[in-house]
């Protein structure tokens, strides 16, 4: 079966460039009329992980939004636009990153993703999730993902994003059920992107984030917007686009192993611009966080802290308490004496790393994950010719 990702350049986020290149985008897949009919509802799902300015590349730029918005309406839908923030209430989040201006200015509907909803999955790992009541009754989902490096899963994505569709400390009880299994986290995700998939995916990649992500990391051009029917195939042309192996990124290791559709290029009917004049391999991904060297369970919990990486409090702490706060194993405390984790608890999910206002809190590696990414990266550059 031929997957088809539409892949267009854009220099920066000016309107009617952005506009401009979203129409090109769209041509290959039949337009915006081919995923939103009149009357229909529509809900289009950002990335608002937290509140921070569009510059920052922690949320989806809201020139993209704004757009997006514009040609749904054009093709008669109904418009809702929502998120499920990581960090602070959404209306706020919505307004900090400039999405709620947008929202505003063209009349459609905010939706704070306020009423969880359980549903009952009738095939997968996962039987019970619960979900904001927006993504039950849409029509459509449109889903606008911003190209970031995660701590934890690696990349976050056009699969990663539709967990916003899980509502606020809902998240929690997911990372505490996956607790440091990432494979099955991964899974998790792939299996509520399947009962909730998105009509559409349009990834902004103007300028994404590399490094310490998704929260804290370090924006970087790449000047490209994607777009797929299918969020794996658009996560696949992603992560080649900016040199992230397979192996790197949890979400397309589980799609392989588990034999779904679109994590191989050759599957993939790449439409639109050349991959190889926007592609990069300066992309500096996050750093790995763990490493199993094959051994047995009972080792790997002895070897715990050497062969895996932990958070670590800098000194630009402000005992804020938001890592304290949204800690799934409760791992985290707060004294006189500032942030303190219990490592033994800790399931380096990262939550912590990935939601603190102040990029106070980096990766650590443990000793053993030092050598073995040292050994690689000696390998990787022997191999070079």
């Amino acid at each position: 079966m031929s997957l088809s990702v539409s892949l267009q350049a854009l220099t920066d986020y000016d309107r009617t460039r952005v506009q401009d290149a979203l129409h090109l985008l769209l041509e290959p897949l039949g337009g915006m009329s081919s995923f939103v009919k009149s009357g229909q509802n529509v809900l289009i799902k950002p990335n608002m992980l937290a509140g921070k300015s569009p510059e920052k590349a922690v949320t989806t730029h809201p020139e993209i939004v704004r757009q997006v918005i514009l040609m749904a309406q054009s093709a008669g839908g109904h418009i809702s636009v929502g998120d499920s923030p990581g960090l602070g209430k959404p209306e706020s989040v919505a307004r900090k990153c400039g999405i709620l201006d947008v929202i505003e200015e063209t009349g459609v509907h905010f939706a704070p993703f306020e009423e969880s909803v359980p549903i009952t999955l009738e095939t997968g790992t996962f039987h019970h999730l619960e979900v904001a009541r927006e993504a039950l009754e849409a029509d459509v989902i449109i889903n606008l993902p911003k190209l970031k490096t995660h701590q934890m899963m690696g990349y976050t994505g056009a699969v990663k994003n539709l967990f916003g569709l899980v509502v606020g400390m809902r998240k929690v009880r997911l990372h505490l059920q996956a607790g440091t299994d990432k494979a099955f986290f991964a899974l998790m995700l792939l299996e509520l992107a399947e009962r909730f998939p998105p009509a559409l995916s349009i990834m902004d990649a103007v300028t994404a984030m590399e490094g310490n992500g998704p929260g804290n990391g370090d924006p970087v051009h790449i000047g490209a917007l994607l777009a797929s029917t299918t969020p794996i195939a658009l996560d696949t042309i992603a992560t080649t686009m900016v040199n992230l192996p397979e192996q790197k990124v949890w979400t397309q290791r589980v799609a392989r192993e588990s034999g779904r559709e679109g994590v191989s290029n050759n599957e993939i009917n790449l439409q639109g611009a050349d991959l190889s004049a926007l592609a990069t391999t300066n992309f500096r991904p996050a750093k790995n966080s763990d490493v199993n060297f094959g051994l047995p369970t009972p080792i790997k919990n002895l070897l715990k802290n050497a062969i895996t990486a932990q958070p670590y409090i800098t000194s630009e702490c402000k005992k804020c308490g938001h890592c304290v706060t949204h800690c799934p194993p409760e791992a985290m405390t707060i004294d006189e004496h500032g942030v303190q984790i219990d490592y033994g608890r800790c399931i380096r999910c990262f939550c912590c790393q990935e939601l603190c206002p102040h990029g106070a809190i980096i990766t650590q590696q443990g000793a053993l994950l030092r050598l073995a990414e040292f050994i690689q990266g000696k390998r990787d550059n022997n191999d070079k010719p």
